[in-house]
């Protein structure tokens, strides 16, 4: 294209004229001459791109070869949520194009992708590091085995509620790609599986944000499982993992250090002695604190703990949790510690609530 060698002052002189002025005959640095849109450089095309939403992108690829180039090979982030209609017919369109992609975001409202549309992104995507998945119901195990020889390099998978996955499937994947690091399994019910948790113990080692929300098969043996193979979960949602007992959380409170946020919500079977496990890990982790510096990682412990319907679960325990991670908030406007449907749990109260309290009861009484 012409211009592919302007200096970056002259790019940035020339989007300013073309945002006031339009299109017109400007001069670039070197000699080259624009007669027209067809003529931006490459670098000035996808920075205007830039600016405009994906759907307006793929219109302005079949402008001329020249436009195709430039933003089939230099748009790595692509959103399709937008299409209502034919998303699939949309995706085997543009995924042999956008070869480049590393995001591609595919939510849907409803149903419409189907597992020509995910093997063909796998045939042609292969640099693809994030991608969402989620509702898609017509997905079989077809989509999992193609992105598992096409996509190794993925990092971030989002299949909620694609029910149909088979967790035989779900291995089968984790084995190719082992960079894993957020999986969203919320709702997969036939995938999440103790045997598949098992495989992602094994072979996600980096994993650091896992979804199981409303897995109902997954119990004690594959949550510890994960706690022992991925030592660097930072969030893990359990909530409506009904089978679940204590043995879990006293699993990851004692391997997953750098656990940030942990939902529990409907998991009934929770006791305080979770709790406490939980409240004594802040003490356990200390020791590690060095080494926790040394790595970079944040030593702020639970940000998140969502307990709601626990109903086993008495004051002192979970005081005691609020006790040992500053972090954790019942005050209004903070909340992260969430207890709503534990009516046994309002006497519960973190450390600026309390401060609060004690501010307001020491303030000097108006003379009568």
């Amino acid at each position: 294209m012409v211009g592919q060698g302007a200096k970056a002052e002259d790019l940035e002189l020339c989007f300013q004229k073309l945002v006031v002025f339009g299109g017109g005959r400007e001069k670039m640095g070197g000699g080259a001459v624009m007669t027209g849109w067809k003529d931006l450089p490459m670098e000035l095309l996808l920075r205007i791109v830039s600016l405009v939403d994906d759907r307006t992108a793929i219109i302005a690829s079949g402008v001329c070869t020249g436009w195709r180039d430039a933003i089939c090979l230099g748009l790595t982030h692509l959103c399709l949520s937008w299409c209502k209609d034919n998303m699939n017919n949309l995706v085997l369109s543009v995924a042999p194009k956008f070869t480049k992609l590393q995001t591609l975001t595919l939510r849907q409202n409803k149903p419409q992708l189907e597992d020509s549309a995910v093997e063909t992104i796998a045939n042609c995507c292969h640099d693809l590091k994030d991608l969402d998945l989620s509702k898609s119901f017509k997905l079989s195990d077809r989509s999992l085995y193609a992105l598992a020889h096409g996509c190794p390099n993925l990092t971030k998978l989002n299949i909620s509620g694609c029910s149909a996955f088979s967790d035989s499937a779900l291995v089968y994947l984790t084995g190719f790609c082992r960079n894993l690091k957020y999986l969203n399994l919320c709702g997969c019910v036939r995938a999440a599986t103790d045997r598949a948790l098992q495989a992602i113990a094994y072979n996600c080692s980096q994993l650091q944000c896992l979804n199981l929300g409303w897995c109902e098969g997954v119990t004690d043996a594959g949550v510890t499982s994960l706690a022992y193979g991925c030592p660097d979960l930072r969030a893990l949602d359990l909530c409506g993992c009904v089978l679940i007992t204590d043995e879990s959380v006293i699993a990851l409170a004692n391997r997953c250090h750098h656990l940030r946020s942990l939902g529990l919500y409907y998991c009934q079977n929770i006791t305080d002695r979770a709790m406490y496990s939980l409240a004594n890990s802040r003490v356990k982790g200390k020791h590690n604190l060095w080494k926790s510096v040394k790595s970079g990682y944040n030593d702020e412990g639970l940000m998140n703990l969502n307990i709601s319907q626990c109903t086993a679960l008495t004051p002192p325990a979970v005081q005691a949790v609020c006790d040992s991670f500053p972090a954790l908030h019942t005050c209004p406007g903070r909340h992260s510690l969430i207890i709503s449907g534990c009516l046994s749990l309002t006497s519960v109260h973190c450390a600026c609530a309390i401060q609060a309290h004690r501010a307001v009861n020491t303030l000097p009484h108006p003379a009568h």
